[in-house]
């Protein structure tokens, strides 16, 4: 993906399937597009699901060793 939104959330509490789905409606109301990948790092993973309900759908969610921990890069795959 190489065009996308950055997205922080660091708090511990909050579990990333519902950052993730924040981030997807904010995605979506900001650009008018439906996000279909969300990057992070996999140190956030843990046992959480690879697919989060989104706006519109679920988002698949995959590690990425060059996303920070508590960010995430949250947009539409490049389709070649």
């Amino acid at each position: 993906m190489n065009i996308g939104m950055m997205w922080f959330d660091n708090d511990p509490r909050t579990a990333l399937t519902v950052k993730v789905s924040r981030a997807a409606e904010y995605y979506w109301q900001k650009y008018g597009l439906v996000p279909d990948l969300c990057l992070v790092h996999p140190s956030m993973l843990g046992e959480s699901p690879d697919l989060v309900e989104g706006c519109s759908g679920k988002v698949p969610v995959r590690p990425n060793r060059a996303i920070l921990p508590g960010h995430l890069w949250i947009g539409t795959e490049d389709t070649v």
